[in-house]
């Protein structure tokens, strides 16, 4: 399975989130962001790649929607309502996002 984080400047959360779970015997993970100054961009070819996409907020799915609305009506989404309030590997934030997508991943 192929998963997509997604959050705004792919700095704190969605680079959390790949760390958390790039070991995953079962799935492959990226992640992105959707402002002009994020560390790995969010493509249309990064959508197509993922089978599901985990958002940390409305507005990202909003966004991705705006700029690849063909890539997106394929796509499964998820939105965590993870606001921007973290650092990488925040303990909150990792577990907050091990309570939101194990169960996506049939227990983890």
């Amino acid at each position: 399975m192929n998963i997509l984080f997604v959050c705004s400047k792919n700095q704190w959360r969605s680079p959390t989130a790949e760390e958390i779970y790039k070991n995953h015997e079962s799935i492959h993970v990226r992640s992105a962001g959707t402002e002009p100054g994020a560390r790995i961009k969010i493509t249309a070819r990064l959508i197509s790649w993922a089978d599901i996409i985990f958002v940390m907020e409305k507005k990202h799915k909003q966004r991705l929607i705006q700029r690849c609305p063909d890539e997106m009506s394929q796509s499964k989404v998820v939105i965590l309502d993870i606001e921007d309030h973290y650092k990488f590997m925040d303990p909150e934030l990792v577990d907050m996002i091990r309570s939101s997508v194990d169960p996506y991943l049939g227990g983890g």
